[in-house]
């Protein structure tokens, strides 16, 4: 719309330019960024390490869900569960007094048939990291094998394959042998994959329970 009336600001070789108004009238803020590295992820082994941090249900349903698993395609069927506060009497050997001297809490026992092999895999909870791998590495004897839900007698006054390992407060210990009665032998691969098996499947559990609670520390607010 014109008035009539001269630019004086054209005329005077122009003014300074000055930026078109943001819609609400103030000027547009520039992006800030934190110069504070985010912390990183919590890591799951601390919290299967420390019994302050691992606070999660344990049962034995729990830590072996289901009636089946598969590792690398072997199938296994599962027998019974128990869970005990009563450490040495699961136990065969002189394991339950290694349990006992580091300060066994609990013990999860839970047994796994296939092709006429039987395991058991039997995890023992520790007030340290610390406890359970002196108990890893003091272990004697075995744990006790478990039978029933299908599973009978199996390593009773025979030869069997007994192994032990550690993770965090967590050790864990497999008896495998046959269903038949028959002794273990080295030549016989079956029973050391199965036990290899379930030892690994014991440790990825383990494992599993402090991935689930570090990822839901990560998740929680900050206080």
């Amino acid at each position: 719309m014109a008035t009539g009336k001269e630019d004086d600001t054209a005329k005077n070789g122009g003014g300074t330019p000055t930026a078109p108004a943001s819609p609400t009238g103030s000027p547009t803020p520039e992006p800030t960024f934190s110069s504070v590295a985010p912390p990183p992820p919590p890591n799951p082994k601390d919290y299967i390490s420390d019994p302050k941090k691992d606070r999660a249900p344990l049962t034995a349903e729990g830590l072996f869900p289901g009636r089946k698993l598969t590792m690398d395609g072997r199938p296994y069927t599962k027998g019974a569960t128990s869970a005990t506060a009563n450490c040495a009497a699961v136990t065969q050997g002189g394991l339950g007094a290694v349990l006992k001297k580091n300060g066994c809490q609990k013990v999860l026992r839970a047994t796994y048939v296939r092709d006429g092999v039987a395991v058991t895999v039997g995890v023992a909870v520790f007030p340290s990291e610390a406890a359970a791998l002196k108990a890893k590495n003091q272990a004697t004897g075995g744990i006790a094998p478990l039978t029933g839900a299908g599973v009978g007698d199996f390593c009773r006054a025979t030869v069997c394959l007994r192994r032990s390992n550690a993770i965090g407060r967590y050790a864990y210990f497999t008896q495998a042998g046959f269903t038949n009665g028959k002794k273990v032998t080295t030549a016989d691969r079956g029973v050391f994959r199965s036990s290899d098996d379930l030892g690994t499947f014991a440790f990825n559990q383990i494992y599993a329970r402090g991935k689930s609670q570090a990822s839901a520390a990560a998740g929680a607010p900050r206080q």
